[in-house]
């Protein structure tokens, strides 16, 4: 049958209508608020960013209590630390920026849920992502590094590792080593498709973490390749990853799509900073309404076949959502 039979119209016709045959629905529960701790001090706004700051370990507890309070489950967390070196060992210090944080918030708020973002390019002096030998990063040198990060933000409370540098082998091994210190029902979160994308300027303002010379490009994937983030994806879920990533996801939702068609575990997606600025700049140009844009991107993600968002709107599409 066709016109005028059919009318796709019909279930348009009023808002209950069009919200009784939604396809996807979006919800607080499918949000992840990325977070940025330090060591001390005032909380620093970031530029680039507007509405997103660093905090000190008892402001991100704060911050985090009200967040769960209205309906975000869970923190990703990035580290500021006061001090850098060639290896990034700050990084699994006891009392560390995010150790101190995880305790801070699980004491504050038990149940939220707090992952810890594993990689060494906020603690490296030269901000690369792994230990360095010659102009390259050494891949297997890296990898224990990686896990002795991963295990002291176990150790501080830590319920979720999210492994963020796109060393090959890096899962399997952290996922052996957390479970010989005992942590066998935590969770890995993988960075699994982290393409070297021009959308995350803003966040190595925020996290301190741009690269002293070079790029990550030896590392983080291609943006012109989809077939190799699906190996990248099912290499991850082989060595033992729970959820897997796509990031960034804004121009990336076929990926999204793809994994999502190829996997049967949750997959992540991460509005990344870049994406997020840009929303707020065409904001206060006046050229778009936030809360429209915000929520059709979101929508977008969920669409695509996310089943979990990380994103900086997070407190806001919450306040949205609950109108």
């Amino acid at each position: 049958m066709s016109f005028p039979t059919e009318r796709p119209r019909r279930l348009r016709r009023t808002p209950t209508l069009r919200r009784m045959v939604r396809e996807t629905s979006l919800s607080a529960d499918d949000l992840i608020w990325p977070m940025f701790v330090k060591s001390k001090g005032e909380d620093e706004p970031i530029k680039s960013m507007p509405g997103v700051a660093r905090y000190n370990a008892k402001r991100a507890a704060k911050e985090a209590k009200v967040a769960f309070s209205e309906g975000i489950p869970a923190v990703i967390l990035f580290g500021i630390p006061d001090k850098k070196d060639a290896i990034g060992s700050s990084s699994w210090q006891k009392d560390g920026v995010v150790q101190r944080a995880v305790k801070a918030i699980k004491d504050a708020v038990p149940e939220m849920i707090v992952i810890c973002d594993v990689c060494l390019c906020e603690y490296t002096d030269h901000g690369h992502c792994g230990v360095i030998k010659g102009e390259t990063v050494d891949n297997d040198a890296t990898l224990e590094l990686l896990a002795k990060q991963a295990l002291s933000f176990l150790h501080a409370g830590a319920d979720i590792i999210a492994p963020s540098d796109m060393m090959d082998g890096r899962v399997g091994f952290i996922r052996s080593e957390m479970d010989e210190a005992g942590f066998r029902e935590h969770a890995i979160m993988a960075y699994s498709a982290k393409y070297a994308s021009a959308f995350y300027s803003p966040f190595r303002e925020a996290a301190g973490s741009a690269p002293g010379f070079g790029d990550r490009k030896g590392y983080q994937m291609d943006p012109a390749n989809s077939r190799e983030a699906l190996r990248e994806v099912l290499l991850d879920v082989e060595e033992g990853a729970d959820i897997v990533m796509v990031k960034p996801a804004l121009a990336f939702m076929d990926i999204i799509s793809l994994v999502k068609e190829s996997t049967d575990i949750p997959v992540a997606a991460y509005n990344v900073s870049g994406e997020y600025s840009m929303v707020k700049a065409a904001t206060m140009a006046h050229a778009i309404n936030e809360e429209q844009i915000v929520m059709e991107i979101l929508t977008g993600f969920k669409r695509a076949g996310a089943d979990l968002i990380l994103t900086y709107h997070a407190r806001d599409a919450v306040k949205w959502m609950q109108g």
